[in-house]
Protein backbone atom coordinates (compact mmCIF):
# COMPACT_ATOMS: atom_id res chain seq x y z
CA UNK A 1 0.00 0.00 0.00
CA UNK A 2 1.03 3.50 -0.46
CA UNK A 3 0.41 6.62 1.50
CA UNK A 4 -3.23 7.93 0.77
CA UNK A 5 -3.80 5.19 -1.29
CA UNK A 6 -6.27 2.28 -1.45
CA UNK A 7 -4.70 -1.39 -1.87
CA UNK A 8 -7.53 -3.75 -3.00
CA UNK A 9 -6.89 -7.38 -3.99
CA UNK A 10 -9.93 -9.35 -5.27
CA UNK A 11 -13.25 -8.75 -4.02
CA UNK A 12 -14.39 -6.10 -1.63
CA UNK A 13 -17.21 -6.77 -0.29
CA UNK A 14 -16.31 -6.37 3.54
CA UNK A 15 -18.72 -4.28 4.75
CA UNK A 16 -18.42 -2.27 8.52
CA UNK A 17 -20.43 -4.14 11.42
CA UNK A 18 -20.25 -3.57 15.00
CA UNK A 19 -16.98 -4.26 16.85
CA UNK A 20 -18.44 -8.07 17.83
CA UNK A 21 -18.75 -8.80 14.43
CA UNK A 22 -15.42 -7.41 13.65
CA UNK A 23 -13.95 -9.67 16.42
CA UNK A 24 -16.08 -13.06 16.21
CA UNK A 25 -16.38 -13.38 12.26
CA UNK A 26 -13.52 -15.01 10.89
CA UNK A 27 -14.23 -15.93 7.45
CA UNK A 28 -15.16 -12.27 5.81
CA UNK A 29 -12.51 -10.13 4.11
CA UNK A 30 -11.20 -6.85 6.00
CA UNK A 31 -11.23 -3.38 5.36
CA UNK A 32 -7.95 -2.16 6.70
CA UNK A 33 -7.67 1.41 7.28
CA UNK A 34 -4.44 3.08 8.59
CA UNK A 35 -3.13 6.33 10.12
CA UNK A 36 0.28 8.07 11.56
CA UNK A 37 3.20 9.18 10.08
CA UNK A 38 6.33 7.62 7.71
CA UNK A 39 6.88 4.29 9.51
CA UNK A 40 3.45 3.52 8.20
CA UNK A 41 4.25 4.87 4.69
CA UNK A 42 7.68 2.80 4.84
CA UNK A 43 10.14 5.45 4.70
CA UNK A 44 13.42 3.83 5.06
CA UNK A 45 12.32 0.52 3.23
CA UNK A 46 13.92 -0.90 0.18
CA UNK A 47 11.19 -3.40 -1.12
CA UNK A 48 7.89 -4.34 0.99
CA UNK A 49 6.77 -0.95 2.35
CA UNK A 50 6.10 -0.11 5.92
CA UNK A 51 4.67 -1.89 9.05
CA UNK A 52 1.01 -0.87 7.78
CA UNK A 53 1.77 -3.03 4.22
CA UNK A 54 3.62 -5.94 6.29
CA UNK A 55 0.55 -6.18 8.27
CA UNK A 56 -1.58 -5.64 5.17
CA UNK A 57 -0.38 -8.86 3.81
CA UNK A 58 -0.77 -10.96 6.60
CA UNK A 59 -4.54 -9.88 6.67
CA UNK A 60 -4.89 -10.77 3.00
CA UNK A 61 -3.23 -14.24 3.73
CA UNK A 62 -5.76 -15.56 5.83
CA UNK A 63 -8.32 -13.40 4.73
CA UNK A 64 -8.72 -13.14 0.70
CA UNK A 65 -10.45 -10.64 -0.90
CA UNK A 66 -9.30 -7.34 2.10
CA UNK A 67 -9.29 -4.05 1.07
CA UNK A 68 -6.45 -1.71 2.52
CA UNK A 69 -6.55 2.01 2.46
CA UNK A 70 -3.00 3.66 3.60
CA UNK A 71 -3.94 7.12 4.82
CA UNK A 72 -0.30 7.68 6.48
CA UNK A 73 1.69 10.90 5.65
CA UNK A 74 5.18 11.27 5.91
CA UNK A 75 6.20 13.56 8.74
CA UNK A 76 2.82 13.56 10.04
CA UNK A 77 2.27 15.05 13.86
CA UNK A 78 -1.12 14.58 15.83
CA UNK A 79 -2.37 17.83 14.21
CA UNK A 80 -1.51 16.64 10.97
CA UNK A 81 -3.65 13.28 11.72
CA UNK A 82 -6.85 15.19 13.19
CA UNK A 83 -6.60 17.42 10.28
CA UNK A 84 -5.90 15.50 7.01
CA UNK A 85 -6.45 11.48 8.18
CA UNK A 86 -9.49 10.86 10.73
CA UNK A 87 -12.16 12.74 8.93
CA UNK A 88 -11.53 10.31 5.75
CA UNK A 89 -11.83 7.12 7.81
CA UNK A 90 -15.73 7.09 8.23
CA UNK A 91 -16.35 6.56 4.05
CA UNK A 92 -14.30 4.17 4.33
CA UNK A 93 -16.15 1.74 6.98
CA UNK A 94 -13.26 -0.19 8.10
CA UNK A 95 -13.67 -2.83 9.98
CA UNK A 96 -9.90 -2.45 11.16
CA UNK A 97 -8.05 0.99 12.18
CA UNK A 98 -4.59 1.20 12.97
CA UNK A 99 -2.78 3.88 14.57
CA UNK A 100 0.87 4.76 14.90
CA UNK A 101 1.69 8.56 15.43
CA UNK A 102 3.95 10.60 17.82
CA UNK A 103 7.48 10.90 17.16
CA UNK A 104 6.75 13.57 15.02
CA UNK A 105 5.26 15.54 17.54
CA UNK A 106 8.07 14.49 20.25
CA UNK A 107 11.08 15.40 17.34
CA UNK A 108 9.50 18.75 17.12
CA UNK A 109 8.86 19.85 20.27
CA UNK A 110 5.70 19.82 20.60
CA UNK A 111 4.32 20.24 24.41
CA UNK A 112 3.22 17.20 26.12
CA UNK A 113 -0.09 18.75 26.75
CA UNK A 114 -0.46 19.82 23.33
CA UNK A 115 0.13 15.82 22.16
CA UNK A 116 -1.99 14.33 24.74
CA UNK A 117 -5.12 16.65 23.36
CA UNK A 118 -4.33 15.80 20.01
CA UNK A 119 -4.27 12.37 21.21
CA UNK A 120 -7.25 12.21 22.98
CA UNK A 121 -9.44 13.72 20.04
CA UNK A 122 -7.92 11.23 17.62
CA UNK A 123 -9.20 8.22 19.72
CA UNK A 124 -12.40 9.64 20.19
CA UNK A 125 -13.38 10.57 17.03
CA UNK A 126 -12.02 7.69 15.43
CA UNK A 127 -14.80 5.95 17.93
CA UNK A 128 -16.94 8.20 17.02
CA UNK A 129 -17.02 7.74 13.02
CA UNK A 130 -16.53 3.92 13.52
CA UNK A 131 -17.23 0.67 15.21
CA UNK A 132 -14.32 -1.25 14.01
CA UNK A 133 -11.33 -2.21 16.61
CA UNK A 134 -8.76 0.26 16.73
CA UNK A 135 -4.89 -1.06 17.65
CA UNK A 136 -2.24 1.45 18.11
CA UNK A 137 1.29 1.41 18.44
CA UNK A 138 3.09 3.66 21.28
CA UNK A 139 6.84 5.70 20.23
CA UNK A 140 9.49 3.55 19.78
CA UNK A 141 12.77 4.93 21.48
CA UNK A 142 14.46 6.25 19.05
CA UNK A 143 16.91 7.77 21.15
CA UNK A 144 19.47 5.50 20.22
CA UNK A 145 19.40 5.98 16.59
CA UNK A 146 22.17 6.93 14.81
CA UNK A 147 20.96 10.00 12.97
CA UNK A 148 20.32 11.62 16.86
CA UNK A 149 22.81 13.47 17.85
CA UNK A 150 24.30 12.22 20.72
CA UNK A 151 24.02 15.62 22.88
CA UNK A 152 20.10 15.38 22.40
CA UNK A 153 19.75 11.38 23.29
CA UNK A 154 18.73 11.81 26.83
CA UNK A 155 16.07 14.25 26.40
CA UNK A 156 14.72 12.40 23.56
CA UNK A 157 14.46 9.33 26.09
CA UNK A 158 12.69 11.70 28.22
CA UNK A 159 9.97 13.25 26.10
CA UNK A 160 8.86 9.62 24.52
CA UNK A 161 8.80 8.09 28.17
CA UNK A 162 6.47 11.08 28.63
CA UNK A 163 4.42 11.05 25.79
CA UNK A 164 3.86 6.74 26.03
CA UNK A 165 2.91 7.35 29.42
CA UNK A 166 -0.23 9.54 27.96
CA UNK A 167 -0.82 7.48 24.91
CA UNK A 168 -1.23 4.45 27.34
CA UNK A 169 -3.78 6.39 30.07
CA UNK A 170 -5.77 7.52 26.59
CA UNK A 171 -5.95 3.93 24.78
CA UNK A 172 -7.22 2.66 28.18
CA UNK A 173 -9.52 4.96 28.60
CA UNK A 174 -10.88 4.61 24.70
CA UNK A 175 -10.44 0.50 25.09
CA UNK A 176 -7.87 0.87 22.43
CA UNK A 177 -5.47 -2.36 21.90
CA UNK A 178 -1.85 -0.84 22.63
CA UNK A 179 1.05 -2.83 20.69
CA UNK A 180 4.10 -1.96 23.29
CA UNK A 181 6.57 -1.13 20.68
CA UNK A 182 8.82 1.34 23.10
CA UNK A 183 9.73 -1.24 25.33
CA UNK A 184 10.19 -3.41 21.95
CA UNK A 185 12.58 -1.25 20.98
CA UNK A 186 14.32 -0.31 23.84
CA UNK A 187 15.26 -3.99 24.80
CA UNK A 188 16.01 -5.22 21.10
CA UNK A 189 17.18 -2.87 18.91
CA UNK A 190 20.19 -2.09 20.47
CA UNK A 191 21.50 -5.25 19.71
CA UNK A 192 19.99 -5.15 15.94
CA UNK A 193 21.62 -1.95 14.32
CA UNK A 194 20.31 -3.40 11.29
CA UNK A 195 16.88 -2.01 12.25
CA UNK A 196 18.05 1.09 11.27
CA UNK A 197 17.69 2.24 7.34
CA UNK A 198 20.23 3.97 5.45
CA UNK A 199 19.22 7.61 6.87
CA UNK A 200 19.86 6.23 10.50
CA UNK A 201 16.58 7.22 11.72
CA UNK A 202 13.68 5.07 10.07
CA UNK A 203 13.38 1.60 10.42
CA UNK A 204 15.48 -0.97 7.84
CA UNK A 205 13.59 -3.94 5.67
CA UNK A 206 14.42 -5.98 8.60
CA UNK A 207 13.04 -3.34 11.61
CA UNK A 208 9.64 -3.02 9.69
CA UNK A 209 9.18 -6.77 9.51
CA UNK A 210 10.20 -6.99 13.15
CA UNK A 211 7.68 -4.51 13.43
CA UNK A 212 5.17 -6.12 11.73
CA UNK A 213 5.75 -9.24 13.60
CA UNK A 214 5.17 -7.34 16.77
CA UNK A 215 2.03 -5.73 16.04
CA UNK A 216 0.68 -9.44 14.44
CA UNK A 217 -0.76 -10.73 17.37
CA UNK A 218 -2.95 -7.64 18.40
CA UNK A 219 -4.19 -7.48 14.49
CA UNK A 220 -4.92 -11.19 14.71
CA UNK A 221 -7.05 -11.00 17.70
CA UNK A 222 -9.15 -7.96 16.64
CA UNK A 223 -10.18 -9.29 13.10
CA UNK A 224 -11.29 -12.31 14.97
CA UNK A 225 -8.21 -14.58 14.05
CA UNK A 226 -7.12 -17.59 16.05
Amino acid sequence: MHAGTEQQRGQNGATQGDESNATVQTTAPVVYVALGDSTGVGVGARRGGGYVARLFERIERVRPGSRGVNLCVSGARTDDALRGQVPRVAALHPTLVTVGIGINDVANGVSLERFAVNYEAIMKRLRAATNAPIVATNIPNISPAPAVPEFARAEAARRIALFNERIAQIAAAQQVTLVDAYTMSRDVIPAHPEFFSADGFHPSDEGYEYWAKMMWPAVKTAIGEP
